[in-house]
C-alpha cells in the first residue's frame, strides 16, 4: 500500500506531475504499453491470463481539490480561485502551498474580533499570506494545496488529504501488483476528474474496454445531524454510508444510474467471497464512471468505493478495513468476470 505516499503528494487538477511520478514508479514492472497521454493520464495494460481479449478498464483519478492563484496585490496577498468542488467555509486559517516551489502559506481572513456578522465565509473575501511584501509571492494560474500529511491514527484509522482519490490509485496499484488476472486489464490513473471527468473521457476512448471499475474515496455519512436525531428517536444519524461498513456499492450518482446486472453482479460476488459491503443510497456527487459508461456504444461501470469522513477537507478520514474490503472485491471481480456477465438476453 503507497497511500501515505500518495496523500502527502501534491497534485491540484491539471497539475498531476508529482502523484503521476510516485504511480509510474509503483507500476511500470506491472504492465505493458505504460504511457502518458496529452491530458497527463497514466494508462498500462496487465494481459490477462485466461481471456486476454476481454479487457476490464479500472480508473482511479490522480487530482485532488485546491485553489489557484488569480492575482497579487502590492502588498503580496494572494488572490484565489477554487479548483474543484473547495468548500469556503473550511478555508479560514487552513495552511496551504503556493505553486512549484511550495511556499508556505496561509487562508487570511478578518479575526472574529473584527466581524459583526459571521454566519457566511466568502471565498473573493478571503486572501493567502505567504509572508511577502509585494508582488512576488505568486503567478496568476499558481496551482495551491492543503498543507496536511498523513497520520495514522490508529491500528485501523488514517488521516489525510487527498483520500479523494489516492485511496483508488493506491488500491489500483495493488491489484496490478498483485496479478495478472483471467481477464486483461487496463489500468487508468486519471487526470481532471475534480473539474469534470476529463482525463476519463479521453481514456475510456482511447482504451475501449468491454467492462470498467471505478475506484473512489466517496463521503461517510456517519456524522452527527441534530435535526434528523431529534425526527428520528433511536435511528441511526444519517442513512448513508458508514466509515467501517466495508466497500461502497453506489445505485446512483449526479453522473449514471449503476447498471441493476453491475450492481448484482457486485453484490454476488462480494456475498460469495464473505466481503464486506454497503449500498449508497444518496445520490450526491458523482465518479469517472460517469464519463466511461458513456463511452464507445456504452461501456457497463462498476464504481466501489472506500467511505472516508472529511473528503474535501484537508483532513479526511480512512478506516484501512474498507480498503481492504474494496481491494479484495475488486480482485474477485476480475477473477469471476467474463464476456457474458453483462450480455443482454
Amino acid at each position: 500500500m503507497i497511500l501515505e505516499e500518495l496523500s502527502n503528494a501534491i497534485g491540484v487538477s491539471g497539475e498531476e506531475d508529482d502523484v503521476r511520478e510516485i504511480i509510474v514508479g509503483a507500476i511500470e514492472s506491472q504492465v505493458t504499453d505504460l504511457q502518458v497521454d496529452a491530458l497527463g493520464n497514466v494508462t498500462g495494460i496487465q494481459r490477462g491470463a485466461e481471456q486476454p481479449d476481454f479487457t476490464v478498464m479500472i480508473a482511479a483519478h490522480m487530482d485532488e481539490i485546491g485553489l489557484m492563484a488569480t492575482a497579487v496585490e502590492a502588498n503580496g496577498l494572494i488572490q484565489f480561485t477554487a479548483v474543484g468542488g473547495v468548500d469556503a467555509r473550511i478555508l479560514p486559517g487552513l495552511r496551504v502551498k503556493v505553486g512549484t516551489k511550495r511556499k508556505p502559506g496561509v487562508v487570511l481572513w478578518k479575526p472574529i474580533h473584527l466581524w459583526r456578522d459571521m454566519k457566511t465565509v466568502s471565498m473573493d473575501a478571503l486572501r493567502i499570506d505567504v509572508g511577502a511584501t509585494d508582488k512576488s509571492a505568486a503567478a496568476p494560474g499558481d496551482r495551491i494545496a492543503f498543507d496536511s500529511r498523513y497520520t495514522q491514527l490508529s491500528e485501523k484509522v488514517a488521516r489525510g488529504k487527498s483520500f479523494d482519490d489516492r485511496v483508488g490509485c493506491s488500491i489500483l496499484v495493488d491489484i496490478l501488483q498483485a496479478g495478472p488476472y483471467p481477464v486483461t486489464v487496463a489500468a487508468a490513473f486519471t487526470a481532471q476528474e475534480e473539474i469534470g471527468l476529463r482525463g476519463a473521457t479521453v481514456a475510456a476512448q482511447r482504451l475501449q474496454p468491454q467492462a470498467a471499475i471505478v475506484l473512489e474515496g466517496t463521503y461517510a455519512y456517519d456524522v452527527p445531524d441534530p435535526k434528523r436525531e431529534a425526527d428520528a428517536g433511536d435511528l441511526p444519524a444519517n442513512p448513508g454510508t458508514r466509515m467501517g461498513g466495508g466497500a461502497v456499492l453506489t445505485l446512483s450518482d449526479r453522473q449514471m444510474i449503476t447498471d441493476p446486472r453491475a450492481l448484482a453482479f457486485l453484490r454476488d460476488t462480494a456475498e460469495a467471497d464473505d466481503i464486506t459491503y454497503q449500498v449508497k443510497t444518496m445520490g450526491g456527487g458523482g465518479t469517472d464512471g460517469g464519463a466511461i459508461h458513456l463511452a464507445q456504444a456504452g461501456i457497463p461501470t462498476m464504481p466501489i468505493s472506500a467511505p472516508c469522513r472529511y473528503i474535501h477537507t484537508p483532513s479526511a478520514l480512512l478506516n484501512l478495513d474498507d480498503y481492504r474490503s474494496v481491494l479484495s472485491l475488486s480482485k474477485a471481480v476480475l477473477r469471476r468476470i467474463t464476456p457474458d456477465t453483462f450480455r443482454r438476453a
